[in-house]
């Protein structure tokens, strides 16, 4: 989720100087009249347009991440960085940090998204003791809080990055070393302090760490709870701070851990469900991971949402025919008409959001492709909203699948959905009414009704 800039160009620009830092872009505009070619204005995306009774700012929930956006630098396990920001001088400073900060809100505001996201070592250099680390993190956070203030930007959840430093190699809250664990959780108990004062309306958990290499050297029953041991410390400090935010857990099969025990939404549900953790947490889902878990693009986000437990979405997509985490900005309109029919049903996503947790490529080296890439995504999603409240409205996929299970509405079948019937009734059911009758899925039928809205 997370990757920090080595040495860069030094930057001729003086932190507390005003400077613009992308001149020539102003604030994205919408132009539905546009060209196919004019890629920095919204076409589809209006926020103030009203569907289904809320307008696409509320239904969409946009945010941008920090990490990807403003840490990303193109590296690559193969090719050395490619994103040479004019703004880093190459250092871990402060001064370097409160600069990037700046650079981050005027991008937020040129384009127009309500919320951002960010891990807390992606803000704010960590230092050689705890205490420096958390007085870093003050410093930055006032200055974070100042430019929310003046923009308007507010936050929709923090997180702490608990999975690149040395210390974490084996894991944090899953780590076979107690103290490792402690660090983790004094980190995240600042990290929850910071996202209070700066009005978060959630926090997010990544476990990239959270798994095994080997089953030789790991008990994975202890392991599982401690995770979930560190995560009730988490609630009871949560409830203590009067932190009114929703904690979400993301899933992950794979990358860096060769497996997760956050592999993907089912298994997270039954792991909160048997540690009496259901009520506390809800499930923040990036889909570039879902396929990764071997899963269609949507199929996460479909079940925590049958489950009452969907809170938020890590808005990409990846690259089916590849093996990693490729966060890829989504703009595939079928995806995101997929993902926007679950949020209209469940009636929005807050107070969690759809969160960018994409990167530019690394051959997309140009300043303006950071804004095509979200304006694109952006649009992408709007089109989505608008697609799928038709295809709701219009009712004809909805029929056919309450259709489908029309037997469950009376008689037998409303018993057995109830839970009340028992084998010796359905046995006497069958003795009466014979073989049942096939019939047929329509599942082409289904896909053509889609593809009508797409």
């Amino acid at each position: 989720m997370s990757s920090f800039a080595p040495a860069a160009k030094r930057a001729k620009l003086d932190v507390d100087s005003g400077n613009e830092f992308f001149p020539g872009i102003g604030n994205i505009q919408f132009q539905p009249d546009a060209g196919a070619a004019d890629s920095l204005v919204f076409k589809h995306y209006n926020p103030d347009e009203v569907i289904g009774g809320k307008t696409m700012k509320d239904w969409l929930r946009f945010s941008v991440c920090f990490w990807h956006t403003f840490r990303g630098t193109g590296a690559d396990p193969f090719g050395f960085p490619t994103l040479n920001r004019p703004w880093e001088d190459g250092s871990d400073s402060m001064d370097n940090a409160k600069r990037r900060l700046r650079v981050a809100f005027e991008f937020f505001s040129k384009l127009g998204v309500p919320y951002w996201t960010f891990h807390d070592r992606d803000i704010s250099p960590e230092g050689a003791t705890l205490e420096e680390t958390n007085r870093n993190l003050d410093e930055i956070t006032d200055l974070a809080l100042e430019l929310q203030n003046e923009t308007g930007v507010k936050l929709l959840w923090g997180t702490c990055n608990l999975f690149a430093h040395p210390r974490y190699m084996n894991g944090a809250s899953t780590n076979p070393d107690a103290h490792v664990l402690a660090f983790a959780a004094a980190q995240v108990k600042k990290g929850l302090e910071v996202t209070l004062k700066l009005g978060g309306e959630n926090f997010v958990f990544w476990g990239g760490r959270e798994g095994y290499h080997t089953l030789l050297n790991t008990d994975i029953g202890r392991e599982l709870d401690h995770m979930a041991n560190f995560f009730k410390m988490v609630v009871e400090y949560k409830q203590k701070i009067g932190f009114a935010g929703q904690l979400l857990i993301e899933p992950k099969p794979k990358e860096p851990s060769k497996h997760q025990y956050d592999y993907d939404g089912q298994t997270v549900m039954s792991f909160l469900y048997k540690y009496g953790l259901q009520n506390d947490f809800k499930l923040n889902i990036e889909p570039n991971h879902t396929t990764l878990a071997g899963h269609c693009h949507e199929h996460d986000i479909v079940m925590a949402a049958a489950n009452k437990l969907l809170g938020s979405i890590d808005s990409n997509t990846g690259s089916p025919d590849l093996g990693w985490d490729t966060d890829q900005f989504p703009m595939d309109v079928k995806n995101t008409t997929a993902i926007m029919k679950v949020v209209i049903e469940q009636n929005g996503l807050a107070p969690g959001g759809l969160n960018f947790d994409c990167k530019v490529r690394r051959e997309s080296i140009d300043l303006v492709d950071m804004f095509i890439s979200h304006i694109g995504a952006m649009d992408a999603f709007a089109r989505g909203l608008k697609n799928a409240a038709r295809l709701i409205s219009e009712g004809h996929l909805s029929t056919l699948v309450q259709d489908r299970y029309s037997s469950f509405d009376s008689g037998l079948g409303a018993r057995i959905e109830a839970g009340t019937a028992s084998l010796e009734e359905c046995e006497q059911f069958i003795h009466q009414s014979g073989e049942p009758t096939i019939v047929s899925g329509r599942q082409e039928h289904c896909e053509a009704i889609v593809n009508h809205y797409v």
